[in-house]
């Protein structure tokens, strides 16, 4: 009997204070789910000096997870990209990291692998969807296949509570407190990993048939 074919999701992030860490978790919990898919966690490289992030309280980097780099990008079939706002825009970590990946658009790496989001803001009106719309010219260079999430929890469609999120992907609304993500915001992360790790099985199944025709 042949082993099953296996799929891989690279789940990249950039985090400043977390909270984007704790999302990037949850996501892979959720991706776990379904069977036959490996899933990693890797950050964006900091920019910042440390005497800099010294002065805005930033925790220091977790030691467990791996630095990304371009190639982790190539070696996955489906990535998460995940990260904060800046004025309702990406910002600069991720920002320089992507911009390192032009030797894959000169050779076309990254075309037809699937990519979906996450982000965080500070507040309601923070860039919660502005900030995913920075990164949509890159997946459409890099001819990567955007996977949003839809509305696909329930939350998503209720206004009872205060949650991040959007049709773009999973969120956080931050706080000055830093008391996030909440239980609401880390399932909607879970739901998110798990569909987007079905839709990324499902087309590496489908290109191995087509192989075999």
């Amino acid at each position: 009997m042949s082993a099953p074919i296996r799929a891989k999701i690279n789940i990249v992030y950039y985090s400043t204070y977390t909270h984007v860490q704790k999302l990037a978790e949850g996501l892979k919990r959720g991706a776990e789910r379904v069977a036959n898919v490996d899933v990693n966690i890797l950050q964006v490289a900091e920019t910042l000096p440390e005497e800099v992030l010294a002065k805005m309280g930033a925790p220091a980097k977790p030691e467990n997870v791996p630095v990304a780099t371009p190639d982790d990008l190539v070696s996955a079939d489906g990535i998460l990209l995940g990260f904060p706002t800046r004025f309702g825009m990406v910002p600069a970590q991720m920002k320089a990291f992507l911009d390192s990946t032009g030797g894959l658009w000169a050779t076309g790496a990254l075309r037809g692998k699937q990519a979906g989001l996450f982000f965080s803001t500070n507040t309601q009106h923070g860039g919660q969807e502005t900030t995913a719309f920075t990164l949509l010219p890159y997946l459409a260079h890099q001819g990567l296949q955007y996977v949003p999430f839809g509305y696909g929890h329930p939350a998503m469609q209720k206004n009872t509570e205060v949650i991040g999120s959007s049709p773009y992907g999973a969120g956080i609304i931050a706080g000055v407190e830093g008391d996030s993500p909440s239980k609401t915001e880390l399932e909607i992360a879970e739901a998110q990993g798990e569909y987007f790790a079905k839709q990324v099985l499902i087309r590496v199944l489908g290109e191995k048939a087509a192989e075999q025709q």
